[in-house]
């Protein structure tokens, strides 16, 4: 280490040295509400790749000024430019789950992320935020790593982070929730084929406005589905290739719904331009807690106080790419998540399973404001 670095260096020190050793040809800017986010990279294949991916929030400008830099830097080996004060700490799965996914190091001005199955080093804190390793092979995980700066941004501004996809119509807002397997974006595409608009797929943010409605934030990142989604719905057939549909279709019904094979649905290929708006007015939580039982799909409003365990289904931890601006932070608790739903409707489905009827009652409610 040169004797610049004596001194332990910070997360500002190794981006400092990334953007140097591996400098930008390309980049974009990123108009999200009232975040601009600049993201650079040496990779131009990336850039084409991500243009693609936000393109319907694409800053006009490309010298607008940005409020966020995120570069991306390609390269061969995740070794970092200096030497780390200590061991990554390991983020342990999620429940019932196994697999050991992320690691995390904080320094005095940020944090450090290692996923372990890519080698993909994520670097963020006050003085700047880059990824570096193969960020071509993993664009996924930069596209993450981008709309959680996003996501950052926007909890530090007071919102509340919730699991949940979100549509709307008429504009009226609906948030989808539900307890894992259920099918939250599933039946946001099944809303989509009946002329909604998009406005989030896995993560909304709510904020308080005043006395009223609360309005919710999407993220801009696009669906990634399973084939069984796919192949289901005909305006998202499109994106399987003909050889692994008929592939597909040969699996047994539950083999085929289970596959961990994923593609992105870009909103604007599989349904039009305009499609894809990130906020909108909350009118209603939808928590989808059905079953496959044939039973007949049941719809009803509920109190956010009185069925607290409901909640769950939409509370969502910020997780390792969150570090916040005040000190002592601790996720909302059941409390603020009761007191922010107490604004809208909250709506459980319950009883079978049935996308449909599902799709229908929602669609209902945007129309008419009524179940």
């Amino acid at each position: 280490m040169s004797s610049v670095h004596a001194r332990q260096p910070s997360v500002a020190d190794h981006i400092a040295a990334l953007r140097q050793r591996h400098p930008a040809t390309s980049g974009l800017r990123l108009a999200l509400g009232d975040l601009c986010i600049a993201f650079e990279t040496n990779c131009d294949a990336l850039t084409e790749k991500l243009r693609h991916y936000f393109e319907e929030f694409l800053a006009a400008d490309l010298e607008a000024p940005a409020d966020i830099v995120v570069s991306a830097h390609e390269a061969a080996d995740d070794a970092l430019p200096f030497d780390l004060p200590g061991d990554f700490l390991v983020k342990q799965p999620d429940p019932g789950k196994t697999k050991i996914k992320e690691e995390w190091l904080d320094l005095a001005d940020g944090r450090i992320v290692r996923k372990r199955l890519t080698g993909m080093h994520f670097l963020f804190g006050p003085s700047g935020n880059a990824a570096v390793g193969r960020c071509l092979a993993n664009d996924n995980q930069v596209v993450n790593f981008i709309n959680n700066r996003f996501l950052e941004y926007k909890l530090n501004h007071g919102c509340l982070l919730g699991h949940a996809a979100g549509v709307m119509h008429n504009g009226r807002g609906i948030s989808l929730a539900g307890f894992s397997g259920m099918g939250k974006s599933t039946l946001a595409l099944h809303l989509m084929s009946k002329g909604t608009t998009f406005v989030s797929n896995d993560r909304v943010l709510v904020e308080a406005k005043g006395g009223g409605l609360p309005t919710m934030y999407g993220i801009p990142k696009q669906p990634r589905i399973n084939p069984g989604t796919a192949l289901n719905n005909p305006d998202l057939q499109r994106i399987v290739s003909e050889e692994d549909r008929e592939r597909f279709l040969a699996l047994p019904t539950m083999e085929l719904w289970n596959l961990e094979h994923k593609y992105d649905a870009i909103i604007a290929d599989c349904y039009g331009k305009g499609r894809f708006v990130l906020e909108a007015p909350m009118h209603a939580l939808v928590i989808l807690n059905w079953s496959r039982n044939g039973d007949p799909i049941s719809v009803r409003a509920v109190d956010p106080h009185a069925r607290r365990d409901l909640l769950p289904a939409f509370m969502k931890a910020t997780g390792l790419f969150y570090r916040a601006d005040a000190p002592n932070y601790a996720d909302p608790d059941e409390d603020a998540y009761a007191a922010m739903l107490s604004r809208t409707a909250l709506i459980e489905i319950s009883g079978g399973v049935d996308f449909d009827a599902a799709a229908d009652a929602c669609l209902r409610f945007m129309e008419r404001g009524t179940l």
